[in-house]
């Protein structure tokens, strides 16, 4: 069970030689369907949250209704789940097993596990549909999201790494006493000069992870302080924004591009964009310790690893974005960490 800690959090995973890198309820659990164009009817229209248990499966949680599903079975301690662009498959690593499952999110049936080698730890697909990438002790593996078939793994190492928007540049973080973010071309897997961000955690609660604005010009790195910020025209970090306790582990950022939400084990803070300044913490639900955000931006999902009372048995917190208030405690079972939310409307 400690292993599931050594997930890469945010993993956009790349690649080396087949660098094609790949580059999230209601504003609050008591607001009403009706409000939303009567998406109870119609859970789709807003996206599915899933949610991954090391010991009880995944979750799906429908934004309309913010009420929890039965958990779906897959393989042998889940750690990292990712959702193809068009909404229809979510992938989850399974680390004791050794596999990933494909589930079809129409029907919320897993399919054929799918072997990857020992220790997957994270997982993401490429923009456009095709691969999922698995991270795991081989390195990373490629599997055709169209065969389910795993290829040979490529041996690259990395703690976390995102795409920019254009997909030409994959950003990898390496967690460290110093921490560091280095920029590797998409076509010509060549890496650059890497870039100093801070002390990045490690151990229990993440390697770092990071984030790019929708307008591709700066990217966010969680580090022991809080998060740093990086100027991707120069591939210069900025001033660090501390947040109150430190030791940050995952971050979300806006559609708008306006907000840059920061958690650590005690509460979720938001930080402007414009300003690099962090406003007051948000009491999101004991042991934050993941994240995803709806496409509209409208609710923040924070997974909480424990409830109050330290009781195992953890749950997701819906924040509103808009005023940046907890809603009800959404409960999900036993030790919840990876959260991932579907596109909305992709059944229509």
């Amino acid at each position: 069970m400690a292993r599931r800690f050594r997930r890469t959090v945010t993993v956009l995973v790349a690649v080396a030689a087949v660098v094609t890198l790949a580059g999230g309820a209601a504003h609050a659990a008591t607001a009403s369907p009706a409000r939303h164009g009567g998406c109870a009817a119609n859970s789709a229209a807003r996206g599915t949250v899933y949610v991954v248990n090391w010991t009880g499966g995944v979750t799906p949680i429908p934004v309309c209704t913010n009420t929890p599903g039965k958990p779906i079975p897959v393989g042998d301690g889940p750690v990292a789940i990712a959702i193809t662009p068009n909404g229809r498959t979510a992938y989850v690593a399974n680390e004791n097993s050794g596999t990933v499952t494909p589930i079809d999110t129409r029907t919320n049936k897993a399919g054929a596990a799918i072997k990857v080698g020992p220790y997957p730890a994270g997982i993401e697909i490429t923009p456009d549909g095709r691969t999922a990438y698995v991270l795991g002790g081989p390195g990373v593996t490629p599997i055709s999201t169209r065969t389910n078939k795993a290829g040979a793994p490529i041996k690259v190492a990395g703690s976390a790494i995102v795409f920019a928007p254009d997909s030409r540049t994959a950003y990898v973080v390496t967690y460290s006493a110093h921490g560091t973010v280095t920029p590797v071309s998409t076509r010509t897997n060549r890496a650059g000069a890497p870039i100093p961000v801070g002390p990045i955690p490690d151990g229990g609660i993440g390697y770092g992870s990071i984030a790019i604005t929708p307008n591709d010009r700066t990217a966010y790195v969680t580090t022991a302080s809080g998060v740093t910020p990086i100027n991707l025209r120069t591939n210069k970090a900025g001033t660090p924004v501390p947040i109150a306790g430190g030791r940050a582990t995952w971050l979300a950022i806006t559609p708008n591009g306006r907000t840059v939400y920061v958690d650590n084990p005690w509460h979720v803070t938001p930080v402007s964009i414009r300003t690099n300044t962090a406003g007051s913490p948000i009491n999101a639900g004991e042991a934050p310790f993941n994240m995803a955000m709806t496409k509209d931006g409208a609710t923040l999902y924070v997974v909480n690893y424990v409830r109050a009372g330290g009781t195992p048995l953890g749950g997701v917190t819906p924040v509103s974005t808009a005023t940046n208030r907890p809603g009800k405690l959404i409960p999900v079972g036993v030790n919840p960490y990876p959260i991932a939310i579907t596109p909305p409307s992709w059944r229509r």
